[in-house]
């Protein structure tokens, strides 16, 4: 069994992005990031922490503007356009869920296409199912692919079982692999004869949001598995699949945490410094 670690591929990105990094600094540019964050939720805060981690290591810069939970929708919207409007600013990303009494899809819709550097708008949406290779997509699709590019994994041709049918990973990661010539299926947690879908299956890639939910009888010998599911339990974190029931059937797997996640960040980082190029 191969372990397809995340950090291997961050760093790998990382040394490609540093020289775009000083390419842009030779001409006065700095590739900057506005976060928007309401409240204090310890998962934000968990990623805001590996996010400015990451930046740091490239020489890019991170801003977050936080707002309480009482936040009005007009105090946010004026937030919003203001990095809009910013020229220093050349990517924004605002943490979500949001608070109830604020309006999530007119705040996402709100982010200038251009700076929309983790897919929120439906332009950008509309960019990755159309698959013409503008804007930008989902960090965490596209940390997938970057994945099983840098691990040498074929997709052409091969058949991908995607079990995860969210906007924000099993939709637009199904597209991204359609652009990569897969033949993709896509199942969820309501799909009859899961077990028997998953393991007719080349690559298996999880983002149902149910810990542990993919266990032996889903797969089957010489499967690529990847794990985009990441919970907290009494006992640490875990991803969809029951690691130690699969890991051994399989031909490689991508652990949690040490997986998908470690390359996320460095997708948004990416797409901020692409964005800082093409201004």
């Amino acid at each position: 069994m191969r372990e397809l670690k995340g950090m291997p591929v961050a760093k790998a990105m990382l040394e490609k992005l540093e020289k775009e990094v000083n390419k842009l600094e030779e001409k006065g540019i700095v590739p900057k990031l506005a976060i928007v964050r309401v409240g204090e939720r310890e998962d934000d805060l968990s990623y805001e922490r590996g996010i400015y981690k990451r930046f740091a290591a490239a020489k890019a810069l991170v801003e977050t503007t936080v707002l309480s939970l009482e936040v009005t929708q007009e105090k946010l919207e004026k937030v919003i356009q203001g990095l809009n409007q910013d020229e220093c600013v050349h990517g924004i990303l605002v943490f979500r869920p949001l608070p109830e009494h604020l309006d999530e899809k007119r705040i996402a819709d709100l982010v200038a296409p251009a700076k929309d550097v983790d897919c929120m708008t439906m332009a950008n949406a509309a960019h990755v199912f159309a698959g013409d290779k503008l804007g930008y997509p989902p960090c965490t699709p596209q940390a997938v692919v970057e994945i099983l590019d840098h691990y040498g994994i074929e997709v052409c041709g091969k058949k991908v079982t995607v079990v995860g049918r969210s906007m924000v990973v099993g939709r637009p990661l199904s597209m991204l692999l359609l652009q990569k010539h897969a033949t993709v299926t896509i199942c969820h947690t309501r799909t009859e004869n899961l077990e028997e879908e998953c393991r007719q299956a080349d690559i298996l890639i999880t983002c149902a949001g149910a810990p542990k939910m993919i266990t032996g009888v889903h797969v089957k010998q010489g499967q690529v598995v990847i794990d985009v599911g990441i919970h907290a339990q009494e006992d640490g974190l875990c991803g969809d699949v029951d690691y130690a029931a699969v890991s051994e059937q399989v031909e490689a797997i991508t652990p949690v945490p040490g997986g998908v996640g470690s390359v996320t960040t460095t997708v948004l980082l990416k797409h901020v410094v692409e964005s800082a190029v093409h201004k």
